[in-house]
C-alpha cells in the first residue's frame, strides 16, 4: 500500500452514479456537534451520530475531511475522542506506534474506560486479544492465529463455504423472497468461523443466537449483549477444556497445541482469541455481502457488469468489484480503539497523551485526494488502496477468508437468484446502531422463485 494520488482510469463504460437517499428521521439521544464551527461561507458542521447519519454518513465525512480532519467529538457513550477522516492522516494513525490498541492507556476514568470496548468483555476476562494488545505481546499471539488464516488454508476452506452458500439459499430459493440479512449474510459466515474453530454442529445454532444479540447493538434488551458474552465466555472454557482432552484439526486446538519461542497460550488467551475471532470475524462478512448485495441492487449497471461477467466465466470483475464495495461502503466505519501513549500531533492538530482515536476507514475510503470520483461505484477500479481492512500491524487477520465468503456469497446470489431486487423503499431500510461497525438491520429481496440443489451437488462460484 502507498499514498500516492489515484492514477485516471480509462477504457471502462460510465460507472453507474445513483445513491440511496437519506433518511429523515432522527435519532433519540443524537449528538449535536459543537466542537468545530463553520469557516465564513460554508454549510454548517453536521449532526453526528442521528438516523440520517446512520443512514448515510458520507456528506458529513466530507464535511469534517474538508473542515475539521481531526476532529474531536463525544460520543454517544459521552466519551469524547478524535475522528480522523482523511486518507493520509487515517494511514499514518493506523501505523502510528504511538497509538496504543491497550485501553489501560485512555487517561478517563475506569469507568470511562469501560464504554470503550465489548460490552461484557472486561467483566468475562476476555480483554487479551488482537484488538486491545500491543507488541510484543500482540506479535506473539498474531503469529500463532497467523497459521489458521494463510492462503493455504483459506483455500482448502473454499468448498465448506461455497457448500453454506448453497445450503441457505436453498432454504429460500422456492419462495421468491427473502430478507437477505436473516436468512444468508448474518448465518454464513457464523457457520463458516464455527466450523474453523472447532464448534461441534450441535452447539452451532447457540453461537447464532448470541451473536445475534452481540449485533444488534442498541436493538435488544439492556445487557443482553453483556450476557451473551459471558455465556460464550463459559462455553469457550468449557470447550477448550475438551479439546484439550481430544484436540482436532480445528482452529481452537491448534491454539491450545500451538507455542511460539517455548511460550504457550494461557487458557484467557485462548478464549479471548477465539472470542474476537468470532465477533470480528462474523460481523465484517455479515455486512459485506449485505452492505455489497445493497451497493449492486442501487446500482444495476454495475450489477449488470458484474453478471455478465460471471456468465462468461470469468473471476477478475469479482475480485476487484469485492474490492470497490469495501471501499464503497464497507462493512466497518471506524477502526476500533486506539489510545495516545504520548502527547503527538496528528494532521496539525495537538492530540494529547490519553486521549482516544478513531480513525474513520469509511471517510478515508472516500477522499478525493486519494480516489477518483470516490462517491462512483466502479467494480474495474484498479487503483483500490482502501483501508477497509486496516493497515499496519492491526490490517485484519480474517481479511483472506472474509473476501472467500464476500466473492462466493455476492456470486451465488446473483446466479441462483435471477431478477433480484428490493422489496421496500431504500428511505424504508434501516441501519444497525453501534459506533464501529456500519450494516443493515434488515434486506428485503423479491426474485424469481428457483430450484433447490440436487442433494450432494454444489454451484462453483466461477
Amino acid at each position: 500500500m502507498n499514498d500516492h494520488p489515484a492514477d485516471s482510469r480509462s477504457g471502462h463504460p460510465a460507472p453507474d452514479t445513483s445513491a440511496p437517499p437519506a433518511c429523515p428521521r432522527s435519532a433519540p439521544g443524537a449528538v449535536p456537534d459543537e466542537a468545530a464551527p463553520a469557516t465564513p461561507g460554508s454549510a454548517p458542521a453536521p449532526e453526528l451520530f442521528t438516523w440520517e447519519f446512520a443512514t448515510d454518513p458520507y456528506p458529513a465525512y466530507a464535511w469534517l475531511r474538508e473542515h475539521s480532519p481531526v476532529h474531536r467529538t463525544a460520543l454517544p457513550s459521552g466519551v469524547e475522542a478524535w475522528l480522523v477522516t482523511r486518507y493520509g492522516d487515517a494511514r499514518q494513525a493506523l501505523a502510528d506506534v504511538r497509538l496504543s490498541k491497550n485501553p489501560a492507556h485512555h487517561a478517563e476514568s475506569p469507568h470511562a474506560k469501560g464504554k470503550t470496548g465489548i460490552p461484557g468483555e472486561r467483566k468475562a476476562d476476555l480483554m487479551t486479544h488482537l484488538l486491545n494488545i500491543d507488541p510484543p505481546d500482540h506479535t506473539r499471539l498474531r503469529r500463532l492465529v497467523s497459521k489458521a488464516f494463510t492462503p493455504r488454508r483459506v483455500a482448502e476452506f473454499a468448498p465448506r463455504v461455497q457448500e453454506l452458500t448453497d445450503r441457505l439459499i436453498d432454504g429460500f430459493v422456492e419462495k421468491g423472497e427473502a430478507d437477505l440479512i436473516h436468512d444468508f449474510a448474518f448465518p454464513l459466515p457464523i457457520y463458516a468461523i464455527c466450523d474453523l474453530l472447532g464448534v461441534p454442529p450441535e452447539d452451532q445454532d447457540d453461537f447464532r443466537d448470541w451473536a445475534g444479540m452481540m449485533i444488534r447493538h442498541g436493538g435488544g434488551p439492556r445487557g443482553g449483549v453483556a450476557r451473551s458474552v459471558k455465556k460464550m465466555r463459559g462455553y469457550l472454557a468449557e470447550l477448550i477444556h475438551r479439546k484439550r482432552e481430544n484436540p482436532g484439526d480445528d482452529l481452537i486446538s491448534g491454539l491450545i497445541r500451538a507455542s511460539d519461542h517455548g511460550e504457550h497460550l494461557t487458557e484467557n488467551e485462548a478464549a479471548a482469541m477465539a472470542f474476537i475471532l468470532l465477533f470480528a470475524g462474523f460481523e465484517t462478512t455479515v455486512n459485506l455481502i449485505g452492505n455489497g448485495t445493497y451497493a449492486l441492487l442501487r446500482h444495476p449497471a454495475q450489477r449488470a457488469r458484474l453478471e455478465a461477467s460471471l456468465a462468461a466465466g470469468e473471476s477478475g470483475l469479482l475480485a476487484t468489484g469485492v474490492e470497490e464495495l469495501l471501499r464503497f461502503d464497507g462493512p466497518v466505519e471506524l477502526a476500533t480503539w486506539r489510545y495516545a501513549t504520548e502527547a503527538l500531533t496528528l494532521g496539525g492538530q495537538e492530540i494529547a497523551a490519553g486521549d482516544p482515536v478513531l480513525v474513520v476507514l469509511a471517510a478515508a475510503d472516500r477522499d478525493p485526494e486519494r480516489f477518483a470520483a470516490p462517491d462512483t461505484l466502479d467494480l474495474a477500479r484498479s487503483d483500490n488502496q482502501h483501508l477497509g481492512y486496516g493497515h499496519g500491524i492491526h490490517y485484519c487477520l480474517g481479511a483472506p477468508l472474509a473476501r472467500l465468503e464476500g466473492q462466493a456469497a455476492l456470486a451465488t446470489l446473483l446466479r441462483r437468484l435471477p431478477g433480484l431486487r428490493l422489496a421496500a423503499e431504500p428511505a424504508d431500510l434501516r441501519w444497525r446502531g453501534g459506533l464501529i461497525m456500519r450494516g443493515l438491520r434488515t434486506l428485503p429481496v423479491e426474485f424469481a422463485p428457483g430450484h433447490r440443489l440436487a442433494e450432494g451437488d454444489t454451484l462453483s462460484t466461477l
